[in-house]
């Protein structure tokens, strides 16, 4: 986890806040490798090129967001339902 320490202060602050919680002054990023301060948006560090910070990790539905409808299917669609077939052929000598 990258430390958010105050340059002013020295106060340690959680990962990704922008600003001391103690004393308002802009924070940069510590880089866990080098120990140089970078600023909040670097992602990379710009002395040693070390990954700052965790990246984000995109939220997976919940089981509880999935709602089952209690109507039958056939008043949940509106369009209509067609039976499709795909064909791949890959015959030798033929992308030459």
């Amino acid at each position: 986890m990258a430390l958010m320490r105050c340059s002013n202060c020295g106060f340690e602050n959680p990962a990704g806040m922008k600003f001391c919680g103690k004393c308002r002054n802009p924070l940069g990023l510590i880089c866990p490798n080098c120990g140089f301060e970078n600023p909040a948006s670097f992602a990379f560090c710009g002395q040693c090129g070390t990954a700052l910070g965790t990246p984000a990790v995109p939220k997976r539905p919940d089981r509880s967001e999935i709602r089952v409808s209690e109507t039958p299917v056939s008043e949940n669609f509106d369009g209509e339902r067609k039976t499709v077939t795909a064909l791949f052929a890959d015959i030798k000598g033929s992308m030459e």
